[in-house]
C-alpha cells in the first residue's frame, strides 16, 4: 500500500484536522498492519485516535495526537514490507515457504512456534502444494453454486476466505475489489497477506494465533481454532513440530 494523500502533509498537524480521504487512507494504513481502527469510514473516533496512539507508541516517539512527515515515513516503511510491498517467488515451494516466513515476521508473527504452526496450515489447506486454491477445488463450480450458501464468496486462497463480509474487509485494506472479483483472493500475494493477517486478528473464526501460541506457552492442537474447530488440529500439529525443528535448525 502507497500512502498517497498522506505524504502531502508537510508538517505535523493534529489528526483530527485530516481530511476525510486522508484519514481513511490513515485507517486503511493502520488496519492493514492490524492495529484496530474499526470501520474504514474516514471519521475520526476513539477507535482511530487510540490505533494512531499505538502506532506512534510501538514505532516512532512524539505525541500521539499528532500526524507529521516522520512519523507518515515510518508509516510507509512498515507498509513497504509486507503483502504487496515486497516480490516474492511463488513458483516453487521454497519461495512459498519464504515468503510466509517474511510475512509473518513483517506483521509481527515472529516467534518460530507461530510461523511454524501458519507454515503447517497452510501445507494441509493447500494438499501440500503451497499454491492458492479455492474451496472443494475437486469440484465444479456449478456444485459451488448449488451447495455454498455464501456463493460467490466461497473459501480461496493459502486458508479459506469465506463470506461477503471478509471479501469486502480485505478489499478494503488492499485497495481491491474482490467483491466484484473475487478470484482475486488466489492472487498469491494477497493470499499471502490475508494467511498472515487473518491469523493475527482472528478473522477467520475470531480466534488469534497468540491465543494459542505465545512466549508463555505453545498449543499447536488448539491453535486450529483459529481456522476450523478441531477438524484434523492432531494431523497440523505434528507437520508443525516438523516445521518448528527445521526452524529451530536454521
Amino acid at each position: 500500500m502507497k500512502l498517497e494523500k498522506l505524504l502531502s502533509i508537510a508538517e505535523p498537524v493534529p489528526i483530527s484536522e485530516l481530511t476525510k480521504d486522508q484519514l481513511k487512507e490513515l485507517q486503511k494504513a493502520l488496519k492493514t498492519l492490524t492495529y484496530p481502527v474499526g470501520d474504514i469510514d474516514g471519521l475520526i473516533g476513539p477507535k482511530t485516535r487510540n490505533a494512531w496512539a499505538e502506532f506512534k507508541t510501538d514505532e516512532f516517539f512524539g505525541h500521539p495526537d499528532l500526524i507529521g512527515p516522520e512519523s507518515l515515513t515510518q508509516l510507509q516503511d512498515k507498509l513497504d514490507v509486507i503483502g504487496d510491498g515486497v516480490e516474492h517467488d511463488f513458483t516453487t515451494k521454497e519461495g512459498t515457504i519464504a515468503a510466509i516466513k517474511w510475512e509473518c515476521r513483517a506483521q509481527g508473527l515472529a516467534l518460530e512456534t507461530q510461523i511454524a504452526y501458519v507454515l503447517a496450515t497452510t501445507m494441509w489447506e493447500t494438499n501440500r502444494t503451497f499454491k492458492p486454491v479455492i474451496e472443494a477445488y475437486w469440484l465444479s463450480e456449478a456444485w459451488r453454486k448449488r451447495n455454498l450458501r455464501y456463493y460467490p464468496y466461497y473459501g480461496r486462497g493459502f486458508v479459506q476466505l469465506t463470506w461477503k463480509n471478509n471479501y469486502k474487509k480485505y478489499s478494503d485494506i488492499l485497495d481491491v475489489d474482490m467483491l466484484r472479483e473475487p478470484d482475486i483472493a488466489l492472487r498469491p500475494n494477497v493470499a499471502l497477506f490475508v494467511l498472515v493477517h487473518g491469523f493475527k486478528t482472528g478473522t477467520f473464526t475470531g480466534r488469534k494465533i497468540s491465543d494459542y501460541i505465545n512466549e508463555e506457552k505453545t498449543d499447536f492442537i488448539k491453535a486450529r481454532r483459529c481456522i476450523n474447530g478441531s477438524d484434523k488440529a492432531h494431523e497440523i500439529a505434528s507437520i508443525a513440530e516438523r516445521f518448528l525443528d527445521e526452524l529451530l535448525g536454521d
